[in-house]
């Protein structure tokens, strides 16, 4: 094929990443496939709260094994990269500090961001791959005449991974290809069953890949312990938005803006979490309405189709994986901050969480909520 590349494909064991490496090489590519061991999903079970068989959903032991067996139906060589120490020290303990400090984490961000690509380009650089290829739902291609590389939607809106790569640069963008841009969901598995692939209709997974079933709080509790790190003492004051306190709690991790159950306190009407002051250790409370707000900030800014913001930019902004993306200005506030605007109030703006601004199907920038 005499335009064959070496590419390594990052293989999670699902079924789109596993499509990608059945796609290229039936292309006549050279593929290498590469898996991050990232945790071990043994390593808190039978701690108090937790399963004693910890079987995670996303880069679990399992999940290498089914990378492992595609390697090998497809006969392409196959390597698992150890990064767990990177892991727990880059998205494990910050998501542990987050929630403590009274903020919302997004962990998926954060690996994406600053350990997969990052290493995973690495690795494929010294095994002399070309390109690195990934399952994710989304698009790249230059625009020549910016002189930028694009991120881009992909064709199927209901798979958008986008919010979770805003933070990718430049030359990360130049060796990355998304393969299954254009592609849906049941194109893409159809593909695994034309390829012979034995896991053509597993399911998507949908948990954070280190807190089985999502209970965050456990885990967090279970974590600790494991390291002989006492909890911190963030029980504090529940009080409503005009400063009147009307109860406790037991610590501000155990709470996330846009919460309704669970506050341990009954006004007659539903009350709802509205801001964490985790300095204060207080949770403010208050009715839906209160719940809604017209700006943010975000920092650690990353900005994907422009090199800066020279003046106040009409996009549109999503707060929230799942958030329809609304229309607002973004402009510069600091030299690592940005102020959004919306022209329509949003609901539950959670400190922590990613933003990522949108013009049409190009993703412009992203950075983190403060």
């Amino acid at each position: 094929m005499a335009n064959s590349k070496t590419i390594a494909v990052a293989m999670s064991g699902g079924v789109d990443s596993s499509a990608v490496a059945a796609m290229l090489r039936a292309e006549g590519h050279d593929v290498v496939g590469l898996t991050m061991q990232l945790w071990n999903q043994r390593r808190l079970a039978g701690h108090p709260g937790m399963p004693e068989a910890v079987q995670g959903r996303c880069c679990s032991l399992d999940d290498v094994y089914d990378a492992r067996r595609v390697a090998k139906t497809l006969g392409i060589p196959y390597y698992v990269v150890n990064h767990e120490d990177r892991f727990e020290r880059d998205v494990v303990r910050p998501f542990v500090e987050e929630y403590l400090s009274g903020r919302t984490p997004i962990p998926c961000s954060l690996c994406n961001n600053h350990l997969k690509f990052d290493q995973l380009l690495i690795v494929a650089q010294q095994i002399g791959a070309d390109f690195l290829a990934t399952g994710h739902y989304a698009r790249v291609e230059l625009d020549e005449e910016r002189g930028r590389w694009l991120l881009k939607r992909p064709a199927d809106s209901s798979k958008d991974q986008t919010y979770f790569l805003f933070g990718l640069t430049q030359a990360q963008l130049s060796r990355t290809l998304f393969p299954l841009g254009e592609m849906t969901k049941s194109e893409v598995r159809e593909r695994a069953r034309h390829h012979g692939l034995a896991l053509a209709e597993k399911p998507d997974s949908q948990e954070i890949c280190f807190v089985p079933g999502g209970d965050y709080k456990n885990f967090i509790d279970a974590y600790l312990a494991e390291r002989g790190e006492s909890l911190p003492d963030t029980a504090g004051e529940l009080v409503t938005t005009d400063g009147q306190v009307i109860g406790e709690h037991h610590g501000i991790h155990k709470f996330t803006v846009g919460q309704r159950k669970g506050l341990g306190v009954a006004i007659g009407s539903p009350l709802y979490v509205i801001q964490i002051k985790g300095d204060e250790r207080q949770v403010v409370v208050g009715n839906q309405d209160e719940l809604y707000s017209q700006t943010l900030r975000a920092r650690r800014v990353n900005l994907v189709a422009v090199d800066d913001l020279r003046g106040p930019t009409r996009v549109r902004v999503k707060i929230r994986h799942r958030h329809e993306a609304a229309p607002a200005l973004v402009e510069k506030s600091d030299d690592d901050e940005v102020l959004v605007t919306f022209d329509e109030p949003q609901r539950a703006i959670t400190p922590g969480q990613a933003t990522v601004f949108y013009d049409g199907d190009i993703v412009v920038g992203g950075g983190w909520i403060s």
